[in-house]
């Protein structure tokens, strides 16, 4: 993978974006709205999880990993960024590239989601 092709997480924005407010005293308007929203994604207000660049990582290759989603690898990025804990939010997702799922499949994501992110029922 290329440094283009690199996924990365909305901690990891958030950081980059920090970083380069620190050294420039100075963030572009585009920067500044890109910095408010990684800020709130990265946070629990988003879906109740913090994202943290680690998970994010470990769930993406463990995503990606999975049959259906091998040759989708930004799919599998979006879905740790999400961390979806329902079907239908798996469904939309893979739906965007007009992909068929079959419940296991489903499943198995979702299955895999938790055991990362630590969800108990």
């Amino acid at each position: 993978m290329t440094e283009e092709e690199k996924f990365v997480d909305f901690a990891t924005v958030r950081d980059m974006l920090l970083s380069a407010q620190e050294r420039r005293n100075a963030l572009t308007y585009e920067q500044k709205a890109a910095l408010q929203h990684a800020e709130w994604a990265a946070s629990t207000n988003r879906n109740g999880y913090l994202t943290v660049p680690e998970v994010f990582e470990s769930l993406r290759a463990a995503l990606a990993e999975t049959e259906l989603l091998t040759p989708h690898p930004a799919l599998a990025a979006k879905l740790a960024e999400l961390m979806p804990l329902y079907p239908g939010d798996v469904k939309a997702v893979l739906a965007s590239k007009r992909i068929t799922i079959k419940d296991d499949d489903v499943s198995n994501i979702l299955e895999i989601v938790r055991q990362h992110i630590g969800f108990e029922e």
